[in-house]
């Protein structure tokens, strides 16, 4: 935890905040804090800044908070993810919120198993406390928006062409003929397929809606390598 993220909930008064549950564990016993020690806060969806310690017991801890300063800037991009094997899921969504990922819409495709979607791991719940992780992480507090899109024609005849307007759409296919790009500053949609990726019919789809395909090299990377890897060439 770089970052205690706080809710409007923990505020007891204009700058005084107590926290409780994991968030107290993590302090008292990971972090080894005491009375008086800073700490790194923001508030979820809010301003980051500063913490004092004021107060510690068995399961709270008490904080003076300074919020002042905004929170790192979202990467210009939106990712579109068939829909990971579940565990995997929540590891993708954690790692894309730690690089900035602005949307993140979750797609279906022909080898997205159809049990991932009835899976718990990927309900609401889990995939918020993923995300959280994530701005923990990266000393952030904004969300990404988040997404999911069950039917891919529909998708992708009736809502992508309006989700590519000023952008630029890219598609991530290992055996595509171009190169990734580099250095992009503009907005951007990347479309990341499933494990073994997105069959001939789905990649002539998104093709055809105005996403330009390229590829890493000849590796075939898992998803979550994949999906890190790429925005760290896109953008980083």
């Amino acid at each position: 935890m770089n970052l205690l993220l706080l809710t409007p909930e923990d505020f007891l008064s204009g700058d005084s905040v107590r926290v409780s549950g994991f968030r107290a564990r993590h302090i008292i016993k990971v972090l080894r804090a005491k009375v008086g020690d800073p700490l790194r806060c923001g508030l979820l969806g809010g301003d980051t800044g500063r913490g004092q310690i004021t107060d510690i017991s068995t399961d709270a801890v008490s904080l003076r908070v300074t919020l002042d300063t905004p929170p790192p800037a979202k990467l210009p991009l939106t990712l579109l993810l068939a829909l990971p094997r579940p565990k995997m899921a929540r590891r993708t969504l954690r790692a894309a919120t730690e690089l900035g990922v602005s949307r993140i819409i979750l797609l279906n495709s022909q080898r997205v198993d159809k049990s991932y979607w009835q899976s718990p791991l990927v309900d609401e719940a889990h995939l918020h406390a993923a995300m959280i992780e994530g701005l923990e992480q990266s000393g952030d507090t904004i969300l990404p928006e988040l997404q999911r899109a069950r039917g891919f024609k529909p998708f992708v005849e009736d809502r992508l062409p309006a989700l590519l307007s000023g952008k630029t759409g890219l598609l991530a296919h290992p055996y595509s003929a171009a190169t990734a790009p580099t250095g992009i500053t503009g907005n951007c949609l990347l479309a990341i397929g499933p494990e073994g990726g997105f069959i001939p019919y789905e990649l002539e789809k998104l093709e055809a809606a105005g996403l330009q395909s390229f590829t890493l090299g000849p590796r075939i990377l898992k998803v979550e390598t994949a999906v890190s890897a790429i925005i760290g060439r896109l953008f980083l």
